[in-house]
């Protein structure tokens, strides 16, 4: 066991930190390209690679010619300068974040208090309480100097030692050290790019070299996030058009894409053998009865249409989205019999991917997949199942503890979170989702022998609905917080109570305060970053709340929002909180996506059966473990204090499990079978070419650099690959391409979509 957690606290040590030691000295010293996102710069003491800060005072006005102090005591405030930077209205302290890092390689994060403006135009001062705020680690051990550095929009400042208790100590790391004197920083305001970097203190070896057009690196980024992975000819399509009016063309995209329907599966007995509705008719173990069972009983033919649509479908953003919050609101194989069910249930997340939440909310509360998974459609006044009520609640809209709209934990006079429910709450909840099942009589998909799991939930018998008063959240402007009773209903009287409750119901969900910044910051984490700060998850929610127009929980504004944000968008960021681990989908995909993905042997199209390399590394496609998805949103990075859902998945095992997917893919193929119809390949023809072109491997490199890093490949990284590229005959430009690749996609630096 403990060489286990040695071996993965190495691998997130790695990957964590790869962004910020091994990139080049620009990822420091360089201005973004896009100048709407500078870097922060953490003012040092003049002539000295350490912070200038002081204690903060009560008038919470800063003069930057206060006396620095050099040592602070554990637990206390600290004033820290920060320049360089250029503020939305509104955005506040809560936009920043400070880490250190102690001399045992230990992270720590420290809460930031307040952001004030100082007496020099451009500087701020920050204040911090030198206190761990995520906890994984004690706190640290006083005496010594800290490594600490600010972010802000995922990107870091230069490092700077810090005195925790008292001043001393060295750092393994310490030539990543970079003064940055107060004279200096008021120097860069006004200053163009070429003239920042000839500041000394910042400046290092600047490479103004994004192979032939500025922001390539933000456009890659946004293709990791917006869609299934980059290709060259949307990137190409990207930067003719722009951002703004391809997610315009997204919004009307139709889906899915018209050379890939959805598979037309009708419904079967729930006995797979049935004679007449099962597979029964065939003999068993024959191919006629596997390609039954295949279709018919296992999410296969759900999986590859899925991965089909995202290596060549055209709506990326819109599939992009159903499978975020196929992670959401979870529906797992594991409980879902046949591929039909599962079909009926991801269309409903695809057809509300861009409409609104509330929708969303009721189609999927009465999808029979659903109701199956969570038990609503077996939930009786008599035998009431709180499976799906607590789980609307708890996973789908609001959360365990109030927020704020920032995200951030409401607390009480004790500091302790405050609930959301108790379990008299979900008592109340679980009546109103009661008496709700499957239309098997008089729907369009009835029939007799069969369970209709196409057609939504209704209310099939009347006696199984409660008919007692419900009392659900009574917060400020709650609609619907107490449900009367119905009583002396009978009838139709009962439908229509039974459908007005539910509908009120959702109702006092959806109003809930927690929904904006809870259903905002799972997008983000899926999309974007998995631990976005507090501004972006703030600026999302108001987005939620009201779309600019009085409307509320407006997908398709909401996904504006996240993607545009100035967290998101940025030619480099090199915080190492931003970004996520690829999911298991997003790594197979999106290196797919880079390369080329073709049917075995280069011919045709992919099958899209391959949904076996994602399941070795832990994310077998729509059979998800449990309802709380292939990993939970609020998973620390053993070792550090970054949020990092994916990480949950990254074992030993699945370490190795990715390393032996890229290698399949790069090296060899997943030949024609039974189950792999046309089979899959990558296409290497281009990278062949380059390779072909220039034996000295460079312009290959630089190639991978700018499609698969975003351009911020570190010399290190470079050097190693080259070596190894080269160490293969030049006669040989396919396997120089395929070393190359998989050296690219094995590393940790592109382990994290960042």
């Amino acid at each position: 066991m403990h060489r286990v957690q040695t071996f993965l606290k190495s691998v997130a040590f790695t990957i964590i930190f790869a962004a910020i030691f091994l990139l080049p000295d620009k990822s420091f010293s360089q201005e973004d390209p896009d100048p709407n996102s500078p870097v922060p710069i953490f003012v040092s003491i003049e002539g000295e690679a350490r912070a200038l800060a002081f204690r903060p005072n009560k008038t919470r006005r800063y003069s930057v010619e206060i006396p620095p102090q050099t040592a602070f005591a554990p637990d206390s405030k600290a004033v820290l300068l920060v320049a360089n930077i250029e503020l939305m209205k509104g955005e506040d302290a809560s936009a920043f974040r400070v880490y250190a890092r102690d001399q045992k390689g230990r992270t720590y994060r420290f809460q930031v208090l307040d952001l004030q403006s100082t007496d020099k135009t451009g500087v701020y001062a920050l204040t911090i309480r030198l206190r761990d705020e995520i906890g994984y680690w004690p706190q640290p051990e006083p005496n010594a100097d800290l490594l600490m550095f600010i972010t802000w929009r995922g990107l870091a400042s230069n490092p700077l030692k810090f005195g925790y208790g008292a001043a001393g100590g060295s750092f393994a790391i310490e030539k990543s050290l970079k003064p940055m004197p107060l004279s200096d920083a008021l120097r860069l305001r006004g200053l163009t790019s070429e003239q920042k970097s000839e500041v000394p203190a910042i400046s290092g070896p600047v490479e103004n070299d994004y192979i032939g057009y500025r922001f390539a690196g933000d456009r890659i980024r946004f293709l990791e996030q917006a869609a299934f992975g980059p290709t060259v000819a949307l990137d190409q399509r990207i930067r003719r058009i722009g951002i703004r009016t391809w997610l315009a063309e997204q919004f009307e995209a139709p889906y899915p894409s018209a050379g890939n329907p959805y598979p037309d599966i009708p419904l079967k007995s729930t006995n797979s053998d049935d004679v007449t509705l099962g597979c029964g008719m065939f003999a068993t173990n024959t191919p006629e009865y596997r390609n039954c069972i295949r279709t018919h009983y296992s999410m296969y033919p759900v999986q590859n249409w899925f991965f089909r649509e995202a290596f060549y479908g055209d709506a990326q953003l819109r599939h992009r989205v159903a499978w975020a919050l196929s992670q959401i609101w979870v529906v797992s194989g594991v409980d879902t019999q046949q591929s039909s069910w599962m079909l009926a249930y991801y269309k409903v997340l695809a057809n509300n991917a861009f409409g609104n939440y509330r929708t969303l909310m009721k189609e999927m509360t009465l999808n029979p997949a659903m109701g199956n998974y969570l038990d609503m459609a077996r939930s009786t006044k008599n035998n009431p199942n709180e499976n799906y009520p607590r789980e609307i609640l708890q996973l789908f809209t609001i959360g365990l503890f109030e927020l704020n709209q920032d995200g951030t934990l409401k607390r009480d006079a004790n500091g302790n979170p405050i609930p959301t429910y108790d379990q008299n709450k979900i008592n109340n909840f679980t009546k109103v989702f009661t008496g709700f099942s499957f239309c098997n009589v008089g729907c369009p998909n009835s029939a007799p022998g069969i369970v209709n799991y196409k057609d939504p939930m209704l209310l099939t018998n009347t006696n199984n609905h409660d008919l007692t008063s419900k009392t659900l959240f009574n917060y400020p402007g709650a609609p619907n917080s107490v449900i009367p009773a119905c009583s002396g209903c009978t009838g139709s009287a009962i439908t229509t109570y039974a459908n007005n409750s539910l509908d009120q119901t959702l109702d006092n969900i959806f109003y809930h305060p927690n929904v904006g910044p809870f259903v905002s910051k799972l997008l983000i984490q899926h999309l974007v970053t998995s631990d976005p700060t507090p501004a972006y998850v703030g600026r999302v929610a108001a987005v939620f709340n009201n779309n600019g127009f009085g409307v509320r929980g407006d997908m398709k504004a909401v996904i504006r929002a996240i993607l545009l944000d100035p967290e998101a968008r940025g030619d480099v960021k090199n915080d190492p909180s931003y970004g996520k681990l690829r999911e298991p989908v997003q790594l197979l995909t999106n290196l797919f996506r880079h390369i080329g993905v073709k049917g075995a042997n280069l011919t045709g199209q992919s099958d899209g059966v391959v949904n076996g390399l994602t399941s070795s590394m832990s994310q077998n496609a729509f059979n998800s473990p449990t309802v709380f998805n292939y990993f939970p949103p609020d998973n620390v990075i053993p070792g550090t204090a970054l949020l990092g859902p994916e990480f949950a998945l990254m074992t030993t095992g699945t370490a190795i499990a990715r390393a032996n997917f890229v290698n399949t893919m790069v090296f060899s193929q997943i030949g024609v079978s039974e189950t792999t119809p046309f089979g899959t390949s990558l296409d290497f023809s281009e990278l062949q070419s380059i390779a072909a072109a220039d034996t000295s491997s460079n312009m290959l490199l630089d190639t991978l650099n700018v499609r698969m890093m975003h351009g911020t490949m570190s010399p290190e990284m470079r050097s190693s690959i080259l070596t190894a590229v080269n160490s293969i005959a030049s006669s040989n430009p396919l396997q120089r391409a395929k070393q190359a690749v998989y050296l690219v996609a094995t590393s940790s630096q592109f382990q994290v979509q960042r």
